[in-house]
């Protein structure tokens, strides 16, 4: 029986556009607060989420496309929807259940950083 190749599993970095870096890192640091590592000035930052390193950059060429979508899981997202709103955070969509499983309902609301990247908070209520 041939060997199983090792499968991909963890996320090391994801990178988001931003055009307008200053205000991409304000908006990432300041209202989301999370946890700035360092600036290759001038196309690119970094910060850390829980171990996954984002990095923003400023978009060249083919790379010059929106980002993948970024879901921070959060542990009540009534709360820091309320957190994020105060802070002049924009929502596209509110908290809402997308699905009811037998053991869990999983809760989602939608937002757009500074530079139009569609980000979310993902919240999973253990019934």
């Amino acid at each position: 029986m041939p060997a199983i190749a090792p499968g991909l599993s963890r996320l090391g970095q994801i990178s988001m556009r931003a055009k307008d870096m200053p205000r991409a890192v304000r908006f990432y640091r300041d209202t989301l607060g999370i946890r700035f590592l360092f600036e290759a000035p001038p196309a690119l930052a970094f910060f850390d989420c829980a171990g996954v390193r984002l990095m923003l950059n400023t978009p060249e060429g083919a790379f010059d496309r929106p980002g993948s979508v970024l879901y921070f899981a959060v542990e009540d997202i009534q709360a820091m929807h309320q957190a994020l709103d105060a802070k002049g955070v924009s929502f596209t969509r509110e908290p809402h259940m997308i699905a009811k499983l037998p053991d869990r309902e999983v809760w989602m609301a939608f937002f757009e950083d500074t530079e139009g990247n569609t980000l979310a908070l993902m919240e999973e209520k253990t019934l």
